[in-house]
């Protein structure tokens, strides 16, 4: 059954419910560890590839003239980004360091109450990413939580980004279709 037939009440919503009440901590439990275990899969391969990448493109991209990848429309060219998106508020990195490990933990408390694959993909998504760019704030030169994080994809008339910052877009825009789908992490759906 799937998670919009629970919520809308189908015949087989109640079957359901009462098994999930006599087996409670079972099924339950099971279902949502599995859904912890998508929502840090998930999170665990953004964060390698965000990692690996700023790793290679630091040790052999950084301090040389950009790469065309599809001619001027995409180049790969290293800066060191102190702000936030799109180069603002350079001088508040201890407050975008916040930010994230605010994210961080609001992701671990949500985490508790996932019932649902999308919502645990949607906030992987978020955990890898933000993740991704707290280790650069944390570990990047001048260090002190004011690491400037390493930025290397450049579209033609575009910020310069990196794949933690696809990550949390990404993760981000399938919240936003979730909420309007109103499908909730727990899983329940609302009809409005």
């Amino acid at each position: 059954m799937t998670e919009a037939e629970q919520a809308i009440g189908t015949p087989e919503a109640g079957k359901a419910e009462e098994g999930a009440v006599a087996g409670a901590d079972g099924a339950q439990g099971g279902r949502g560890q599995r859904r912890i275990a998508v929502l840090l899969a998930v999170a665990a391969v953004a964060y390698l590839l965000d990692l690996g990448s700023k790793l290679f493109v630091v040790a052999k991209l950084e301090h040389h003239d950009a790469i065309e990848v599809i001619g001027t429309w995409l180049q790969f060219e290293v800066i060191r980004n102190r702000g936030a998106a799109f180069g603002f508020g350079e001088a508040m990195t201890i407050v975008f360091t916040v930010i994230a490990a605010g994210v961080i933990v609001v992701i671990a408390r949500l985490a508790r109450k996932l019932y649902s694959v999308p919502w645990a993909i949607a906030l992987g998504l978020l955990l890898g990413g933000a993740f991704g760019n707290l280790t650069d704030r944390v570990f990047r030169a001048p260090g002190g939580l004011q690491g400037a994080v390493v930025d290397f994809i450049a579209p033609a008339h575009f910020a310069v980004f990196n794949l933690a910052d696809s990550a949390i877009v990404c993760g981000g825009f399938l919240i936003v279709i979730l909420s309007f789908r109103g499908l909730d992490p727990d899983g329940t759906v609302h009809k409005d």
